[in-house]
């Protein structure tokens, strides 16, 4: 939110910007602060651009589009830069310029749109609005994979052909509740994925069809079966209605399988600078041995196992760590081994079971953005690593995270943001940090 203040009392202000002057309706009042609903721009600031998106200020993905991209890399490398001061306590380190991306339109590789009903109860699909499950009506995305838009006109047309019901959260009836799209940016191969309400998906062949008709690219359709009342997207059983249950993608010189539960970074053209970032942080040696918590799919294991001698990687999604292994040896790599767990609870069972003797020369850390729980900190600073690399998609979480470390005989060395997620508020980080004791040799 922008923030203004009128006689000394701030207003938070959705979609207003610095250097803006604007008529704000107030609309919620505290004693020393509120919120207003930006109504008219009387003079723009020098940093506001036409968003190309209809739909950026309604929907909820794209909160600053309407900023000149070179000044959402200054905001987010400020962000991470403020947060690191307030939270973490930490001045002392070598903050890297912000990497951004040379396109920042059209680079997501996954979409997840939901479906339901609008209010003239037809089908509607695109995205919803900020803070709220109101879907807006959205097929164009500025920021997803072209080939979305034709795919999903493809599923609703042959939704209202066959009469089958969009989901509604109300009432817990209906079938499609969303469709998912993963794309391969350097295969071109593309999965569809519609979740549903149920175990089996009428005319399920017929979609197949129209389907491959409207893009020869497709390699997998999936249902995914979540019939719980819950705001969770994807339930625990996939099934793949026509090829296979994956599709591969390459990050530099390795390649990856991943299936519709997998976690794998939405921008891989970007994924792969943070990732040679991450590499040459670990500054890894022949000899070392590395543990990457919160491995996903092995994308970052793989590319510390060209480097070390040994790679462990610990993942809490099944499949994901299925994915792993298929890499690993899609890319004849055998000096790594992924467990299936929550990675507080197999670290420190392992640490327990070495009798306390456990180490490693470095850790990597890519938490989701609630960050790490502080058993898993415990054990880590107990493993004793030389380095530890931490990739964050929430500076917030990491400074909390960091100041952790901090305290406990670690310090920050390095860090550098990368910018993921155009358009967004959100920003990607990665950071070194040193051994007090090592730094003193």
């Amino acid at each position: 939110s922008g923030i203004g203040k009128v006689d000394g009392y701030t207003l938070f202000v959705k979609d207003a910007l610095i250097g803006d002057t604007a008529e704000v309706k107030v609309i919620k009042t505290k004693k020393h602060y509120g919120y207003g609903r930006l109504m008219r721009i009387i003079t723009p600031s020098p940093d506001r651009v036409e968003a190309p998106c209809p739909h950026a200020r309604s929907c909820g993905g794209c909160q600053i589009q309407h900023l000149s991209y070179e000044r959402q890399l200054a905001f987010k490398e400020n962000k991470v830069r403020n947060l690191l001061s307030r939270v973490g306590h930490v001045e002392d380190y070598v903050m890297h310029p912000i990497i951004g991306m040379e396109h920042p339109y059209y680079y997501r590789n996954k979409a997840q749109f939901p479906v339901g009903l609008g209010k003239d109860g037809q089908i509607v699909t695109g995205f919803y609005a900020g803070r709220t499950h109101q879907i807006i009506s959205c097929r164009n995305c500025a920021i997803a994979d072209p080939a979305s838009q034709l795919i999903i006109d493809t599923v609703l047309d042959f939704m209202k052909q066959y009469g089958i019901r969009a989901y509604d959260e109300t009432t817990g009836k209906g079938i499609v509740r969303h469709i998912l799209i993963r794309s391969g940016k350097s295969t071109g191969q593309i999965m569809v994925c519609l979740v549903i309400n149920g175990t089996r998906l009428p005319h399920k062949e017929e979609l197949i069809e129209v389907l491959r008709e409207a893009n020869p690219q497709i390699v997998s359709i999936c249902i995914n079966i979540n019939d719980k009342n819950t705001n969770v997207i994807l339930g625990r059983e996939t099934k793949a209605i026509y090829g296979q249950d994956y599709i591969e993608d390459c990050i530099g010189s390795l390649r990856y399988r991943i299936s519709a539960q997998s976690f794998y970074q939405v921008n891989p053209i970007q994924t792969k600078k943070l990732y040679d970032k991450a590499l040459e942080y670990a500054d890894l040696h022949e000899d070392e041995t590395v543990w990457d918590l919160y491995c996903g799919i092995g994308t970052i294991s793989l590319f510390l196992s060209q480097k070390a001698d040994k790679v462990y990687g610990v993942e809490i999604v099944e499949q994901a760590v299925k994915n792993a292994r298929e890499n690993a040896a899609l890319n004849e790599i055998s000096n790594v081994e992924f467990f299936a767990g929550a990675a507080e609870e197999v670290v420190p069972a392992k640490y327990r079971e070495s009798g306390g003797t456990l180490r490693s020369d470095v850790v990597v850390l890519d938490p989701p953005r609630k960050g790490c729980d502080e058993k898993l900190l415990q054990t880590v600073i107990q493993m004793e690593p030389k380095r530890i690399v931490y990739v964050s998609c929430d500076p917030a979480t990491l400074a909390r995270d960091l100041k952790y470390f901090g305290e406990n005989g670690y310090v920050l060395k390095r860090i550098c943001p990368c910018d993921m997620f155009g358009h967004s508020y959100h920003v990607e980080t990665v950071c070194l940090l040193s051994k007090r004791s090592i730094m003193s040799m």
